[in-house]
C-alpha cells in the first residue's frame, strides 16, 4: 500500500552517536525555518537509533535541504536524506488499531467513484486537447496553402521573391 510522503518532513539516516537533536537542528537550519527535530530512542539503550526526522515550515526548504544534505557528511558519517513517510499503526485505513478492517468500506466506494470521475475528466481533457491540436494543424495547413496560392497567383511576385532569396 502506498503511503503519501510528507513533503515538509525529512528522514535523516546514518547519524553518528554524537549527533543529538540540537546538532541535527543546527545542520539543517541553514536551509530554512525548522519546525521540529526528532531522534527516536532505542528503548533498551536510550540512545537514538542512528536516524532522525527534520520538519520544515516550508516544502521548498525541505526540498533544498534534501538536495544539499543527501550524501553529505556529519561527524564522519554519510547522511541519507529522503522525504519521510507518515507513521502508521496497522489496522484499517486511518491507522487505528481498534478499527475493523471493513470500517473504511464506505469511504473506499466514494474514493473509487472520485477516481473514476477524475479519469473520465482526464480523458475528456485529452480528447479536447487532441481536437484543438488537430484544428490548429488544419488551420496552419490552410494558411500555408493560402500563401502558396498567393505566390503562384502573381508570377512577377514569385520571381521577385526567388531573386531576393538567391541574392541573400
Amino acid at each position: 500500500m502506498n503511503q503519501p510522503v510528507q513533503k515538509n518532513t525529512l528522514y535523516v539516516g546514518g547519524l553518528a552517536e554524537e549527533v543529538d537533536e540540537k546538532i541535527l537542528h543546527a545542520a539543517f537550519v541553514p536551509f530554512g525555518e525548522v519546525k521540529d527535530v526528532k531522534t527516536p530512542l532505542d528503548q533498551s539503550t536510550q540512545k537514538h537509533r542512528s536516524f532522525g526526522f527534520v520538519t520544515f515550515l516550508e516544502r521548498e526548504d525541505a526540498a533544498a535541504a534534501m538536495d544539499n544534505m543527501d550524501g553529505a557528511e556529519l561527524f564522519g558519517r554519510v547522511l541519507t536524506v529522503n522525504y519521510a513517510f507518515p507513521e502508521r499503526i496497522k489496522g484499517g485505513e486511518q491507522g487505528w488499531a481498534a478499527q475493523p478492517i471493513w470500517a473504511d468500506a464506505d469511504t473506499w466506494f466514494e474514493r473509487q467513484q472520485q477516481e473514476e470521475e477524475m479519469q473520465r475528466l482526464q480523458a475528456e481533457h485529452r480528447a479536447a486537447m487532441q481536437a484543438a491540436e488537430k484544428l490548429h494543424r488544419e488551420k496552419l495547413a490552410a494558411e500555408r496553402e493560402g500563401e502558396k496560392e498567393e505566390e503562384t497567383a502573381d508570377p512577377m511576385a514569385a520571381a521577385e521573391a526567388q531573386a531576393v532569396k538567391q541574392s541573400s
